[in-house]
């Protein structure tokens, strides 16, 4: 009982505040639900997911921000300065809510369900980004948070930056003469490998480092038999660095499936930072040629990746 009533008094103040803020021009978002949303106040901003921290981190919006998510690791300032309402697909109402927001962002797949429906109906505007792996879907999240912040020509100035970084990588990718077969894996769950397909992140950061995944039949992550990796053949085994719960490449060769193809023959195994490698936010072409670059070492001989991001300035 005492849990319902401290929702509801976060929901009123929710509410109160929005009002508060009621007379200022609003400005339309239409966000992944296919609704169009009306921010009147971005003064208080809860950022849940790690690519829309660091876009707003990009645009100097640092100061607007009083809650982030557990994803939000870059930089590193953010979960060190905001309050922290915990993992994107685990998100506390009350502790978002209890930040007084007056607008929340939060990356299409946040959750659970009830979390986000609570958030709904609590008379805060939610923005919910859409999250699309390609080079146009980075660009127009950029643009949809700019445009959220009311910051339209910062946004502007940061989606021309990471347009030319992409412009690069399309160069570089296009020295590429035999694409490798490149896996990602998530884990090894019981000796079975959780792999990437097809419509995810690590999909399309191997297709933008100019390899091709070895997973040809599916979508999404699914655990995958022995058999089946042999039969992909793949020449990398790519993976992200969790801590503790890092994969190893030792265990890799030796798993009986992998064992029997090229990334054990060669000891081809790479490990990346989570958020860099699969975030798709404004450093996602500078991630995708440094995975380029591990797999085709060759393309290092071109020099140095002379990102656009690291000169522009579109933080005022």
């Amino acid at each position: 009982m005492t849990c319902c009533r401290t929702l509801a008094r976060l929901l009123l103040s929710g509410g109160l505040a929005f009002a508060s803020a009621a007379h200022a021009a609003g400005i339309t978002v239409h966000d992944a639900r296919n609704r169009d949303v009306t921010v009147t106040d971005f003064a208080r901003t809860v950022s849940i997911g790690g690519a829309i921290t660091e876009i707003l981190y990009a645009l100097g919006l640092e100061s607007r921000l009083v809650g982030v998510d557990t994803t939000s690791l870059y930089p590193a300032a953010a979960l060190q300065d905001k309050p922290n309402v915990g993992y994107v697909r685990q998100i506390s109402a009350e502790g978002v809510l209890g930040l007084n927001p007056t607008l929340i962002l939060a990356i299409q797949g946040s959750g659970p369900r009830e979390t986000m429906d609570i958030l709904e109906t609590a008379k805060v505007p939610l923005v919910l980004v859409p999250e699309t792996f390609s080079e146009e879907g980075l660009i127009e999240k950029i643009k949809l948070v700019g445009h959220a912040m009311g910051v339209h020509a910062r946004a502007e100035c940061l989606s021309a930056a990471v347009g030319a970084d992409l412009a690069q990588l399309r160069a570089l990718r296009a020295k590429v003469t035999k694409p490798v077969r490149v896996m990602f894996v998530m884990s090894l769950q019981n000796g079975r490998a959780m792999a990437a397909g097809h419509k995810t992140a690590a999909d399309e950061i191997i297709q933008l480092a100019g390899a091709a995944n070895a997973v040809e039949d599916y979508d999404g992550y699914k655990v995958i038999s022995d058999e089946a990796i042999v039969a992909a053949k793949p020449d990398v085994v790519l993976s992200i660095e969790r801590g503790k719960d890092s994969l190893q490449a030792d265990a890799v060769y030796t798993h009986p499936g992998f064992a029997l193809t090229p990334v054990a023959a060669n000891k081809s195994f790479i490990t990346m930072d989570g958020l860099y490698l699969l975030g798709f936010g404004p450093r996602t072409a500078a991630a995708a040629r440094d995975l380029s670059v591990k797999l085709y070492p060759a393309l290092a001989e071109g020099g140095a990746f002379a990102s656009a991001l690291s000169t522009a300035n579109c933080r005022q």
